[in-house]
């Protein structure tokens, strides 16, 4: 079984899925407005993991993974005005380099990603809805969620009432009724994106977006709601009350599962802080993304992660001993291959790791043990058990050794093919023969492989 803390419940409880052929998840996804920093990864391979284990561990159970995208936004459209260009043109970019970003650390697509400037009009049903029953109320052209309406507000955070309030660093404004009154819809000034409503042209505010597009994909209570901890409050818990207010005292979710920060040094890690270090700029500076995916992996989710050079080296350091452990395991490339193309069952220590609430320490203890049996076992069958049970493990988690190897070695085996068809290139040089030399080059360079000659010989670069 697997077991997971429930924030709510501020213990772990085993998983029960409400219908056994459909799990339902949602987390928060990206606001789009720029880059994807390290912190803004955790989650996305944090439920990525956690999804990849719900798959396994009820392979007969359609698991629905919805992660939306906020792309309406007061930073989105001072992004689009400084710029001078229609907002979409800075959420369009930015989700596009988000997606290629958690592509490159193993992060699978989610099924479902609703985008907020799609889900406007099951926004507004839900708003009328509230005002309808009483818990929300039209104010100067705003409508606000009435939190005294609402007798079980706090039941996630559990912070009374001035903590909510400093917490929520609530705009005072003479319209609300109450300090602790949340924006359901405001008003757009000329100019500024907005979307006719019964309420005045206006846009969404953010805590509306999640519980809209939950009850629209998903259903009124789902299984699993994810997200960071910096979300509980008061992000979460208006979600919460927004939901339960709509649909008759009805938990919006059975499950809340919450990240721990990434962070560099004492603070979290933020955009606002200016801390960051971006996805991008470490693909850039040459850091494979399953290492970065492993070093995101390294502790506990829901501990915090501090970011160091050290835990990307040791990372990188443990991936390239594994994968060279599986490939050692194997008589011939061949037979890695097929190990490869047919994966064993994981290993059982290394599963009920996972299920212990994503016990990575247990997890990779596993791991450890059998990257020391694929090659220390007793026999080559015993080492090649090992290797297998290696990859198949570590795929839950989103590493695939096995294929990792296999792109090596074929990456050797490419270079030397191409220093042996240089080496043609040069034989037929010297036998005057030109028409072979210039076709060796133009096969090559149509390959990407371009070719230097120089004093000290002929080079090669990729183009």
């Amino acid at each position: 079984m697997i077991r997971l803390y429930d924030t709510m419940a501020r213990e772990k409880r085993e998983f029960v899925p409400a219908d056994h052929k459909r799990i339902t998840m949602y987390v928060c996804g990206p606001t789009v407005y720029g880059r994807a920093h390290i912190g803004n990864a955790r989650p996305a391979v944090v439920f990525d993991t956690l999804r990849r284990l719900l798959e396994h561990q009820f392979p007969d159970c359609e698991v629905i993974y919805a992660r939306n995208v906020t792309d309406v936004d007061d930073k989105i459209i001072a992004s689009a005005a400084e710029e001078g260009v229609d907002p979409s043109v800075i959420t369009e970019r930015y989700e596009r380099f988000y997606l290629e970003d958690m592509g490159a650390l193993g992060v699978v697509p989610p099924t479902i990603a609703p985008h907020a400037t799609e889900e406007i009009p099951a926004m507004v049903a839900m708003i009328g809805e509230l005002i309808a029953k009483n818990h929300a109320y039209e104010a100067e052209g705003h409508v606000l969620f009435s939190v005294a309406s609402d007798a079980d507000y706090g039941a996630l955070s559990r912070r009374d009432r001035e903590a909510m309030i400093a917490g929520a660093r609530v705009e005072v404004a003479p319209y609300k009724r109450d300090p602790a009154d949340f924006v359901l819809w405001k008003p757009s000034e000329r100019g500024v994106i907005g979307w006719d409503s019964p309420w005045g042209r206006g846009r969404p505010g953010w805590h509306i977006e999640c519980s809209a597009m939950i009850r629209a994909h998903l259903g009124e209570t789902i299984d699993i709601h994810g997200g960071g901890l910096d979300l509980i409050f008061p992000h979460h818990e208006n979600e919460i009350a927004q939901s339960r207010c709509a649909h008759g005292g009805k938990p919006l979710a059975n499950y809340w599962v919450h990240n721990g920060f990434v962070d560099m040094g004492a603070e979290k890690m933020s955009k606002s802080l200016g801390n960051v270090v971006t996805i991008d700029q470490l693909l850039g500076a040459g850091h494979k993304g399953e290492v970065l995916r492993l070093a995101l992996l390294s502790a506990h989710y829901r501990s915090p992660l501090p970011w160091t050079a050290g835990r990307i080296s040791s990372s990188a350091q443990s991936f390239e001993v594994w994968k060279r452990r599986f490939g050692d395991a194997f008589g011939n490339n061949h037979e890695a291959n097929e190990a490869v193309a047919h994966p064993s069952s994981a290993d059982a220590s290394a599963i009920d790791g996972l299920r212990d609430d994503l016990n990575v320490a247990e997890f990779f203890k596993a791991i450890h043990r059998l990257a020391d049996e694929a090659t220390h076992g007793q026999s080559a069958i015993a080492r090649a058990d090992a290797a297998r049970a290696l990859d198949s493990s570590l795929r839950l988690i989103g590493i695939e050794v096995g294929k990792a190897y296999l792109a090596t070695f074929e990456d050797v085996l490419d270079e030397l093919l191409i220093d042996q068809r240089i080496a043609d290139r040069v034989a037929a040089k010297s036998n005057r023969d030109f028409a072979t030399a210039d076709r060796i080059r133009d096969e090559l360079k149509a390959e990407g492989v371009l070719l230097e000659d120089g004093p000290s010989g002929t080079t090669w670069r990729r183009a």
